[in-house]
């Protein structure tokens, strides 16, 4: 079978994605993945499988470039004559996926998190809701990342119930992000770090964050918030680079930039802060449990799946910069042996629930089926010509 993976950008498929391909590879499928080009396409082939780059305005809102979009798929999925297609992100799920249906291509989406616009009412919302509802009522299977936005697309009939499914977010290499102990605090003559990693957008909460830094600045010379993520990237929720270097020169954060191994920088955090307004699953918190540091986010979708208040980290109020100080003052307060072992349950939690394993097993059981079900009615296969 000729599996063909779909996202928003390259980067993506090399950094959440690797896992799964793998393993497709190793259990014989053919796999394209298919994602606008960025350097980091260069490394795809190393995986096993062949990487065809699709040009895609990921956060514009032209319906000619929209269109054109949907045309590439369709473009795609005669040339490639693809037995499965597996879509991502906002886009390839609903442009991909509706071109894919019009070909009886079979379907396995992801909605990994809902963004702004989507929550929002308004003429934009409707028009994307009806879009994924277009695109998702035919697939065979549904992955939701929490149990929040898979009831809400139920209760909006945008899919149906039998068709959906719960992961553990994108999971979590427990092999490659595995626990290194943390540098001692007390009595060393060292910064203690706070550290958030996410793109750099307002609904990551990075507002809240910078406030708190200040607040801790004021009161706790001896931390330091630092921040790591791209910046300036296409969405309306961008953080300028001018406004991240007005508050580095301000003092009160550090901005890291990017980092192609961010378990470097994990290591030399002590705790990972993430006050996003919702998520899917959040990667970073489930990255640095898995390397047993312990973590602070929000009392919001997505986030709170990750954290067991009090055990594995704390949870702080939504949009709220005094809480979410108050919470980095408590883990501040804490002793190294306490913090050592908040990580260390969070290791454990990751074990738990959310080894990558999980996530990649459900993916070759919903693709067997699929396979099953073609060999059962050969009727079914994609009205696609295989000579």
């Amino acid at each position: 079978m000729k599996v063909i993976i779909s996202l928003n950008t390259a980067w993506n498929l090399l950094n959440f994605r690797v896992g799964l391909i793998r393993s497709l590879v190793e259990q014989g499928y053919e796999v394209v993945a298919v994602a606008p080009y960025d350097h980091y396409a260069l490394q795809l082939p190393a995986l096993g499988c062949r990487y065809v780059p699709l040009a895609m305005d990921n956060k514009g809102t032209s319906p000619v470039q929209d269109i054109l979009l949907a045309y590439r798929f369709f473009r795609l999925f005669i040339v490639e004559r693809p037995d499965v297609f597996l879509g991502y992100t906002v886009k390839p799920n609903v442009y991909g996926s509706s071109m894919a249906h019009l070909l009886d291509i079979p379907v396995i989406n992801n909605i990994a998190g809902l963004g702004a616009v989507f929550i929002k009412d308004g003429l934009l919302a409707r028009f994307v809701r009806k879009l994924y509802q277009s695109a998702l009522n035919n697939s065979s299977k549904v992955f939701f990342q929490n149990n929040d936005d898979c009831q809400l697309f139920i209760s909006d009939g945008l899919v149906r119930p039998e068709t959906t499914d719960l992961l553990p977010g994108s999971g979590v290499d427990l092999n490659k992000f595995s626990v290194v102990p943390p540098r001692p605090f007390r009595g060393e003559r060292r910064k203690f770090r706070f550290l958030l990693v996410a793109r750099m957008l307002w609904d990551k909460g990075v507002g809240e964050y910078v406030e708190a830094a200040k607040l801790l600045h004021q009161h706790w010379p001896e931390a330091e918030c630092c921040l790591l993520g791209f910046l300036d990237v296409k969405n309306p929720a961008a953080i300028s680079r001018e406004q991240m270097e007005e508050w580095v020169v301000e003092g009160y954060v550090n901005y890291l930039g990017v980092s192609d191994d961010v378990r470097e920088q994990i290591v030399e955090a002590d705790c990972v802060v993430l006050p996003s307004y919702r998520e899917g699953t959040p990667r970073s918190l489930l990255e640095a449990s898995a390397m047993g540091r312990p973590v602070i986010t929000t009392d919001t979708v997505g986030c709170r799946e990750a954290v067991d208040d009090g055990y594995n980290g704390l949870i702080c109020k939504l949009r709220d910069p005094k809480d979410l100080y108050e919470k980095m003052q408590q883990m501040l307060l804490l002793s190294d042996e306490q913090r050592q072992h908040m990580g260390l349950c969070g290791r454990e939690k990751m074990e738990r629930e959310f080894d990558e394993q999980f996530v990649i097993d459900k993916y070759l059981a919903a693709i067997r089926q699929i396979k099953q079900k073609n060999t059962v009615c050969p009727n079914s296969q994609p009205n696609l010509s295989r000579s």
